[in-house]
């Protein structure tokens, strides 16, 4: 009979050694598991769910990423990557993220300036589902509707449109790469918004899916929370799936330009005008203007537009309100409004519409640091002097300016949760680089501007596009957000309807399950 001491020492190598013959399974393994018991339909996981040691992996992470600043090795990269192909795909990566307490960030388009929807800084490990494949758009003439999935990119949009008809467009983004479902979840502006509003204005109907992995529609949602996702950011409330969008009227001809000015041909007076004349001219114009650095010693201003008419139209409407641009009959060009999409988004002319349903960025991907600011008063003449000395001191900068006005001064700012109505126009400050550079010296750099800009720009709270996302303004904590932390940028990007927005959440997902840097925060167990 053997020693009790020897009988445990024998159990414990036989536990021990069948632990070591069979592991337990890893969490892509539970996942995997979890995700073919929950899903109404097979799943191929073999192309669809992607791990670091996938050859697929790395391109699938960088494929829509804009900004490298955020696929340097130093970042922390996703455990896996899953990409479905069916909405119920979703709804169990919903369903298995929250059984197996894995933190979940969702991608549509992946223009996310900050990374936020394929990076985790604050939790690890994590998953992306990435909704690249789910990219079906159906255009319906009769009632002047589309539908679209989120996945999708606004270029693919634009051109499903355009094959259907030649005077029906949508007003939503000027690149067209972007993804329509956090696209117009911060709101969606584009060369239509003083005609028409913003995508977010104009979307009708969406389907969602809850933090229980519910998929629900605009009546079954409700309609505050209707009202919360068109506009109030991405990956707060639950992931979009589809959005249903009402088409705008469009002329079978529109009309374009741009314009350069330097500083020696009266950039600073003309800008000046600008601020007056661009917000006020007539709703179908959008003047947007578009800064940079000229050599190492003087500034261009670009104004770049796009006209809802013709070019005699235009020519009366610019002599009338703005005659200080010189407008000219040759400076015009006359096309299609696809045509003046892919204008207005920096395709040459010879560029055929086709290109749009490649969903790719006409622009190659960099290092890059952006800002945001909205202005309800001109900037005069001197801080516009100061401006330039900042531009010159930086390698690459660049500022755009888009005119608001028109049909956006008179939605309510509580009409959805995007609330920049009343102001002048929108700034973007962009700094650019490339790998090598320091990039800490950019950083400083654009710092510095927006500091400078402060005098200029909107103030109590100085307002920011949640699209343009700025971690600069302060993120939230590992696992947890709170009212306070959060109002350091939730106001700037929401003004009062961040209160809302808040209470919204707390209702929609109580557990703050869709979280992320800039997330909205529920309220706390017994403050609702």
């Amino acid at each position: 009979m053997l020693p009790m001491f020897s009988i445990f020492s024998l159990y414990l190598f036989l536990v021990l050694s069948a632990s070591w013959a069979h592991p337990p399974p890893s969490t892509q393994e539970n996942f995997i598991q979890c995700l073919s018991r929950y899903s109404k339909t097979s799943i191929p996981f073999s192309s669809d769910f992607l791990t670091p040691k996938n050859s697929s992996f790395t391109a699938v992470l960088e494929s829509s990423a804009q900004n490298l600043r955020y696929l340097v090795s130093s970042v922390p990269k996703p455990e896996f990557i899953f990409t479905p192909v069916h909405d119920s795909h979703v709804q169990a990566a919903v369903i298995c993220a929250k059984k197996l307490r894995i933190h979940l960030r969702v991608r549509s388009g992946g223009h996310d300036y900050e990374g936020l929807s394929y990076v985790s800084q604050i939790e690890t490990p994590f998953l992306v589902v990435d909704l690249a494949k789910l990219r079906t758009i159906s255009v319906d003439i009769k009632s002047n509707t589309a539908w679209v999935q989120a996945g999708a990119t606004i270029g693919e949009l634009y051109y499903r449109i355009a094959e259907k008809s030649k005077t029906l467009g949508f007003p939503a983004g000027l690149c067209t790469s972007l993804g329509v479902g956090g696209h117009i979840t911060g709101g969606a502006y584009g060369s239509m918004l003083r005609k028409y509003g913003l995508g977010a204005d104009n979307a009708v109907d969406a389907r969602i899916i809850d933090f229980n992995g519910k998929i629900l529609d605009r009546k079954a949602m409700g309609e505050d929370l209707f009202w919360a996702i068109r506009g109030g950011g991405g990956a707060s409330f639950g992931i979009i799936l589809w959005w249903k969008v009402k088409l705008v009227p469009v002329p079978a001809t529109v009309t374009g330009f741009a314009v350069p000015k330097t500083l020696e041909q009266g950039a600073t007076k003309l800008l000046y005008r600008w601020q007056q004349v661009a917000p006020l001219i007539d709703d179908a114009l959008f003047i947007r203007v578009l800064i940079s650095k000229t050599g190492n010693t003087s500034v261009t201003t670009l104004y770049q537009a796009q006209f809802l008419g013709g070019v005699d139209r235009l020519l009366n409407v610019m002599q009338k309100s703005f005659p200080e641009l010189g407008l000219t009959r040759k400076d015009c060009t006359e096309m299609s409004w696809i045509k003046s999409v892919m204008y207005i988004a920096g395709y040459p002319s010879t560029t055929p519409p086709e290109v749009l349903l490649q969903g790719k960025s006409s622009m190659p991907k960099g290092y890059f640091k952006a800002k945001s600011d909205f202005v309800k008063t001109p900037i005069p003449e001197k801080g516009l002097e100061g401006l330039w000395k900042m531009i010159l001191q930086e390698s690459s900068p660049l500022m755009i300016l888009n005119p608001y006005g028109g049909m956006m001064s008179r939605i309510s700012e509580s009409a959805i949760a995007f609330p920049h109505r009343n102001v002048l126009f929108k700034i973007q400050y962009v700094t650019l680089w490339q790998a090598g550079d320091n990039e800490a010296q950019h950083m400083d750099w654009i710092r510095k501007l927006y500091n400078y800009m402060g005098s200029y720009v909107t103030k109590f709270p100085r307002q920011a596009y949640v699209n343009y996302r700025d971690l600069d303004l302060g993120t939230n904590k590992k696992s947890s957000s709170s009212f306070i932390k959060a109002s350091s940028w939730g106001y700037r990007y929401f003004k009062d309807n961040f209160n809302r927005l808040v209470k919204i959440k707390t209702k929609a997902d109580p557990q703050n399950f869709f979280r992320h840097e800039q997330s909205i925060p529920p309220l706390p167990r017994g403050r609702y």
